[in-house]
């Protein structure tokens, strides 16, 4: 009996220390890409490089040497390479970007 309840306790234990953990708390990759996403659609910088014209796709086309994800924003007449760059949360809690958008559309 002294067994079963050392076991059972240790696994719960085991189930708490994994839910308190960070990883627990990172989002699956489905909402971290729709987070990068609003951050580029929410974007004013982006909204004038493209000079308000309509989104026809977002993809992402790889990763900056630094880390940064880039992604493409198109629209009719322009193809505009912009930049996210992840904020940490301090604590638990998801991962934030800042967006670069080197260019604009000539």
């Amino acid at each position: 009996m002294k067994h079963i309840i050392t076991a059972v306790f240790v696994s719960t234990a085991l189930v708490f220390t994994a839910l308190a953990s960070p990883a627990a708390a990172a989002l699956s990759g489905y909402y971290d890409s729709a987070e990068k996403i609003a951050t580029i659609l929410s974007s004013s910088a982006v909204a004038d490089a493209v000079r308000q014209a309509p989104v026809g796709s977002i993809s992402n086309t790889g990763t900056r040497k630094d880390g940064a994800s880039e992604w493409q924003v198109r629209t009719q007449e322009c193809d505009l390479t912009v930049y996210l760059i992840p904020v940490l949360p301090e604590g638990p809690g998801k991962t934030t970007y800042l967006l670069e958008a080197p260019g604009g559309c000539e």
